[in-house]
């Protein structure tokens, strides 16, 4: 009788376990459904217009035409930190170029579908300028905190709250 009692004991635990697993099994298969529908149907996911961060070293003397020309292709944001180069003067001389080695380091905040233009305006004007000389490249911006903040860096005057 102890026997009988103790198996059913038994049966009702493990079937009790078996519905645990399979209600545990379907809830995680729920929650795994709902990430992957919020990660594809997020409202705040950005695909199109992401921003990057251009840098340009250019010659001090020409850090304000180069910030004016980047400035053309609706970049909002914009620093400028003062550098030298890593050459000194007798290096610059046995590689037959200038001594001038203040350099102008900016920093400007792009939108990703502009860097390709910027960059061959860039290119184009290192190439034709007298004592034009640089060297830009980008780097992705994986987040920006705030929708507002967002906005003025990518130059969406929509999403930007004008003050009363």
């Amino acid at each position: 009788m102890a026997d009988k009692k103790a198996d059913k004991a038994v049966k009702a635990v493990k079937s009790a376990a078996k519905k645990m697993k399979t209600g545990a099994a379907k809830k995680r298969a729920a929650v795994k459904k709902q990430i992957a529908e919020k990660r594809t149907a997020n409202p705040n996911t950005v695909k199109s217009n992401r921003l990057k961060l251009l840098i340009t070293v250019v010659g001090r003397s020409k850090a304000e035409y180069f910030m004016d020309l980047i400035q053309s292709f609706k970049v909002n944001m914009q620093m400028v930190a003062l550098a030298n180069g890593t050459a000194d003067a007798k290096m610059l001389g046995l590689m037959g170029l200038s001594g001038n080695n203040e350099k102008a380091v900016i920093f400007s905040v792009i939108q990703e579908e502009k860097i390709p233009a910027a960059l061959v305006a860039l290119e184009n004007k290192f190439n034709t300028l007298k004592d034009g000389k640089g060297i830009s490249f980008t780097v992705p911006l994986t987040s920006v905190i705030g929708a507002l903040i967002y906005g003025f860096l990518s130059d969406n005057r929509l999403m930007v709250k004008e003050s009363k």
